[in-house]
């Protein structure tokens, strides 16, 4: 893979999550980074306005700092491309690419343009899914709009804004209830979008070779087991008396034993033709049958990737770990089925 690849991040999160502060904030600090931000609004409010101060017809505008933005008037693909072949001829320069979606939007279209298209999967490699979460309109959000769940199941890592408005047990409750729906993204507690920019940017969320998960514990952290959350004592859950049955859920799933390399092929091909869909996320180091190496594996709705990852090292305990994020996605059918593919 060639290693001049502009990395794109995708920003996501509900009307007044903080997303247009972080990106000001991203925008304006001194980092030395030249950024392209796409705006994919349709009608909303425009961050334009704040920064540039300038009403133009040009769709994309290079500003003082060497920043670039543009405001989506057509499809994202011949906007990513147009962006491309001008930084080819020299006449933008830019080192990464920022998408910032409306608060309604569905992330899954926009992750899946960086790998349906050649040019733009030659050009770009998409580096990860951002949500914001704002702390005090959460609760009711994610009650309301499945958009908001659905955010949260793509994310590699949330953000979560507003805390200083509410009380801390709402805040660890929040945690809990998005740990539930998504349990592969860390989470930080930011204030006014002040993030420091290495927990933005080069994430690796949808790299196959790298590590499953920024924050693994949850893999190997038996005793707080999210693939029960139904029986979960958490002490939030039991001082709110409504424990939320999401429709965003994760489902994990582990086995010492080796998977059958064509029976997985097949189980997993049948399983993304029926529920693609509804499969938000799906992640995985996997233990093949006949082979010394990890095999990675990831998708996106109906589209599915897997590398060979590294050797597993001597002494390495050989087992396999997948998550899967998505809505109602039948627990049983995927866990049988899994199970029936191993040696």
């Amino acid at each position: 893979m060639p290693q001049n690849l502009i990395p794109a991040t995708i920003l996501t999160g509900f009307l007044g999550s903080g997303k247009t502060t972080l990106l000001k904030r991203v925008l304006s600090e001194a980092h030395g980074q030249k950024i392209a931000v796409i705006e994919n609004e349709f009608g909303e409010e425009n961050i334009d306005n704040d920064i540039l101060a300038v009403d133009t017809q040009e769709q994309i505008i290079q500003m003082s700092n060497g920043c670039v933005c543009c405001t989506i008037r057509e499809d994202l693909r011949s906007t990513l491309a147009e962006l491309a072949a001008k930084k080819r001829k020299g006449e933008l320069a830019f080192d990464r690419v920022v998408i910032e979606t409306t608060g309604l939007a569905d992330p899954g279209p926009v992750a899946q343009t960086f790998f349906m298209d050649d040019e733009i999967a030659e050009t770009y490699l998409l580096d990860s899914i951002l949500t914001l979460v704002d702390a005090k309109h959460a609760e009711a959000q994610l009650d309301a709009r499945q958009e908001a769940r659905r955010q949260v199941g793509f994310a590699d890592q949330i953000f979560i804004s507003k805390a200083d408005l509410v009380a801390q047990d709402e805040v660890d409750a929040l945690v809990h209830r998005l740990k539930h729906m998504n349990p592969r993204a860390p989470q930080r507690t930011v204030h006014f979008g002040e993030v420091p920019l290495a927990q933005v940017f080069d994430l690796k969320g949808f790299n196959l070779n790298a590590k499953l998960d920024v924050d693994p514990e949850f893999l190997d952290d038996a005793g707080h087991d999210h693939e029960h959350g139904e029986h979960c004592d958490h002490p939030s859950h039991r001082t709110h008396h409504h424990v939320h049955d999401d429709d965003v859920k994760s489902l994990v799933f582990r086995s010492e034993r080796a998977f059958v390399p064509a029976k997985l092929e097949d189980f997993l091909g049948a399983i993304v033709q029926v529920y693609g869909p509804k499969m938000l996320r799906y992640k995985g180091v996997l233990y093949m049958k006949g082979s010394e190496r990890k095999v990675v594996f990831q998708g996106v709705h109906q589209l599915m990737g897997s590398d060979l990852g590294p050797k597993w090292a001597p002494g390495e305990k050989k087992a396999s770990r997948l998550v899967f994020i998505g809505i109602e996605l039948p627990r049983d059918v995927l866990l049988q089925g899994l199970e029936q593919c191993l040696v």
